[in-house]
């Protein structure tokens, strides 16, 4: 029986150095694929993410993307996440995308448009420019209440906590310090009753550091369990519009992630044309092909 293979790549997003930053597995030619097909191909990687690549839609404006492309975690479809954008554009320029113009990549994804661009000298720095949030504001008590119990923590060490959602459903909280961040051993079998957003802790350094701010990432999979994000393009976005509205901390900033995890991820955040700018390393660790099996 024949078979269908198209490329596949991958990234390695966010890292200070190979293999320290967060994985994302890249499909390319994905247009025969259905739903179903692309949550099973994305259970199958065991990644946070698996992206699909599609030609972009005409809507018959000059809005145009480059690619289209769709977000699979291990148990849903995703609106947008930010490592796997920064991920996916860096599998598309390698299996030989040409962006239409020189200075931007231009993705669509489920919340619509999304602008990347390339930093740095040695080609593989990439940063998307931070969607709008879709809820921000303060939380419930009674739901904070309980991502407290689940983070096992008092109030006494929340500096702030807000909504900072920009798709995936991130709740925020800016903690006293980087120590109370990387101390966390969260137990959602604590708060049974939460309703489980995805949770964004982080804390502001104040010392010689070369980073700014310590971030985890947290989210209950589809058997009920905690897992935490290497490194979150997302939630670092999110936060940083949440956190320099609120004047904790002024961009241009670095974000690490990962430690706990013994990953050396490091986001950068900047401002440029009045918008926030969300990047990082993107390496290409593994190239070839995947068979679909569609014979």
């Amino acid at each position: 029986m024949s078979t269908t293979s198209t490329p596949f790549r991958q990234v390695d997003v966010f890292g200070e150095v190979p293999f320290s930053g967060n994985p994302v597995a890249v499909v390319g030619a994905s247009q025969d694929l259905t739903t179903e097909q692309m949550q099973a191909i994305s259970r199958w990687t065991n990644l946070s993410e698996c992206t699909f690549l599609l030609p972009p839609q005409d809507d018959g404006t000059d809005a145009v993307a480059d690619y289209r492309v769709r977000i699979f975690s291990l148990d849903e479809e995703l609106p947008f996440a930010g490592h796997p954008t920064l991920g996916t554009a860096r599998a598309w320029l390698d299996m030989g995308g040409v962006p239409a113009r020189e200075d931007l990549i231009v993705q669509e994804c489920g919340v619509g448009m999304v602008e990347i661009r390339r930093d740095g000298e040695d080609g593989e720095q990439l940063a998307f420019a931070a969607p709008e949030l879709l809820r921000s504001g303060s939380i419930d008590d009674a739901q904070l209440e309980q991502i407290l119990t689940a983070l096992g923590i008092s109030r006494d060490v929340v500096v702030e906590a807000a909504w900072a959602d920009n798709g995936p459903g991130w709740v925020g909280l800016l903690l006293d310090s980087p120590e109370t961040v990387l101390s966390l051993r969260p137990d959602y079998g604590r708060a049974p009753e939460l309703s489980t957003p995805d949770i964004g802790v982080a804390a502001v350094r104040d010392d010689d550091s070369a980073t700014d701010l310590e971030v985890r990432a947290f989210f209950r999979d589809d058997v009920g369990a905690v897992r935490e994000d290497p490194v979150t393009g997302s939630l670092n976005a999110s936060l940083g519009q949440w956190l320099t509205d609120a004047g904790h901390l002024t961009a241009p900033y670095t974000a690490a992630q990962g430690t706990v995890l013994d990953r050396r991820g490091r986001v950068r955040l900047s401002v440029a044309d009045g918008r926030l700018w969300v990047g990082g390393s993107t390496h290409v660790a593994v190239a070839g092909g995947i068979d679909l099996g569609l014979g």
